[in-house]
């Protein structure tokens, strides 16, 4: 088979496209023909050999990559002979391996996909989805709120923007530049603002006004830095900040947003991480519960991921263009 492997820590050159032999699943496992591989930012930290909520690779080489959609082709010893032919979507967990033609993983990881689900959308819902509703266990949304998403042309961005629509919210998108306001715009925001501009949030705060002079009830912050600063400005009494990421202040060596328990008090306002242990207990200790949400709100279509496809051949473009923001949605790898 053909994968992509990472020989040496560093750029995105680093990432080869070889031929390799084919993995062999073992007890409990299946092997899938993968027919979409995800692609994370975090992925290219870990390329750089950056620890996180994942540990960089033990070995060199790696084949990164933690989730995949496709059909069944082979089963490990003891395996329910039932996947075999069966398409279906996982999340491989700590173990990577999905940038890739063949990928193994434990059968207890699947999920079978109906036929209206595409795989790349299955795909971006296996992990950006259950992220985007683990990240909504912390809020309640209605016709009272003012959500402000930015990076809101992303892949958790373009679904909180759909969920917080849904609920009657009004919502605020903020992105970067004209391409990906106008997809913001077009994905249902009330607001679609360009974070780029220096006097956005004079506008935000201009529509806020117009409204009723309404404020801010909550940020889905995975930016951090300067962005998520003056959209946390934007919170009224009483309003929430959740923490998810910090692309604006640099994944690879940047720090989340915070601010000190008196600063919060002067605001009015509440800041909570919301990823890693907090989120799984909020889902009941399985992970599985927000996979099997997200995957039904995809196939019945109250949730639309986008997608950005690349050829598994051109990993390294792909992860070149999420490190700038040359991309919309979920990062989605076809071999």
């Amino acid at each position: 088979m053909h994968a992509i492997r990472l020989h040496a820590f560093g750029p995105a050159e680093n990432l080869t496209y070889e031929e390799v032999p084919d993995p062999v699943p073992g007890p409990g496992q299946v092997r899938v023909k993968v027919t979409a591989a995800g692609v994370h930012l975090l992925d290219t930290a870990l390329r750089e050999g950056a620890t996180g909520p994942f540990p960089a690779p033990a070995a060199l080489p790696t084949v990164p990559g933690r989730e995949v959609a496709g059909t069944v082709d082979a089963l490990g010893e003891g395996t329910d002979p039932a996947w075999l032919g069966r398409r279906v979507v996982a999340h491989l967990g700590m173990a990577p391996g999905g940038y890739a033609e063949l990928a193994v993983t434990d059968a207890a990881r699947l999920h079978a996909l109906p036929e209206q689900l595409g795989d790349a959308e299955a795909v971006a819902m296996i992990g950006t989805g259950r992220t985007t509703l683990g990240i909504l266990q912390f809020t309640e949304l209605g016709p009272d709120s003012v959500a402000v998403v930015p990076a809101a042309a992303g892949g958790i961005g373009t679904l909180l923007v759909q969920y917080a629509k849904n609920a009657g919210a009004v919502v605020i998108g903020l992105a970067g530049g004209p391409e990906k306001v106008a997809r913001v715009r077009a994905n249902g925001a009330d607001l679609a603002v360009d974070y780029t501009a220096p006097d956005w949030p004079a506008e935000v705060r201009a529509y806020l006004d117009a409204l009723g002079n309404r404020t801010a009830t909550v940020v889905f912050d995975s930016v951090g830095g300067d962005t998520g600063r003056a959209a946390v400005d934007l919170l009224g009494k009483g309003g929430q900040h959740l923490v998810f990421g910090w692309s604006g202040a640099g994944l690879h060596d940047g720090e989340p947003l915070t601010f000190t328990h008196d600063e919060l008090a002067a605001r009015g306002i509440t800041s909570e991480s919301v990823l890693g242990p907090v989120m799984l207990q909020k889902a009941g200790g399985d992970i599985r519960n927000l996979e099997l949400a997200a995957l039904a709100a995809a196939t019945d279509g109250t949730l639309r991921p986008a997608v950005h496809r690349f050829p598994l051949a051109e990993a390294a473009r792909a992860h070149r263009a999420l490190e700038t923001r040359g991309t919309i949605g979920k990062v989605v790898l076809i071999p």
